[in-house]
């Protein structure tokens, strides 16, 4: 799949679609993410898990909820647009839907089982996209997209929450 042009999704989406590696298929980025984010944080401790490297930040039970809730989100678009549905589609509020979801309270090994059947049917379902439909464009929280620029910031959105986790929320804790 090609990637979307700058036209083809708002400005600030450009920094998860950025973060998709250009010298990989789509296919095989979206595919290697369950096995990457499982190898992360399967035997992360429980203590861990409920971690937040700041008050009022999220706990990565949390942050992988999010991600989870947004790719449920986001596939629901393109699923939308490449179905040539003309209505437009509303934005959400991140902070409003981590504060109802269930997330925190459940464990990491069971988010990890949720995404990774999420994702595998999301592959699925973009496989089997023609031209046509991922040229499609709609229009999502006010901005314009095509089903193609909705895809990729899908793993984009997906290696930035990765490399939060890896970065503010994995490495051991300040001794007392």
């Amino acid at each position: 799949m090609k990637r979307p042009g700058p036209d083809e999704h708002a400005d600030y989406y450009s920094t998860y679609i950025d973060r998709v590696p250009r010298d990989r298929p789509l296919a095989d980025v979206l595919g290697e993410a369950p096995d990457a984010l499982e190898a992360l944080l399967s035997g992360l401790p429980g203590e861990r898990e409920t971690f937040a490297y700041e008050p009022g930040k999220w706990t990565c039970r949390e942050v992988l909820g999010h991600v989870i809730d947004t790719e449920r989100l986001f596939s629901y678009r393109a699923l939308h647009i490449a179905r040539a549905d003309s209505a437009e589609l509303p934005g959400m509020d991140q902070d409003e839907w981590a504060a109802a979801s269930n997330a925190a309270g459940r464990p990491i090994a069971e988010l990890l089982r949720d995404f990774r059947g999420l994702r595998a049917a999301n592959a699925a379902f973009f496989a089997s996209l023609d031209e046509d439909a991922l040229s499609r464009r709609g229009v999502a929280s006010g901005s314009e997209c095509t089903v193609r620029a909705i895809i990729h910031i899908i793993a984009g959105h997906e290696l930035h929450h990765r490399e939060m986790l890896r970065a503010r929320y994995l490495p051991a804790p300040p001794a007392n």
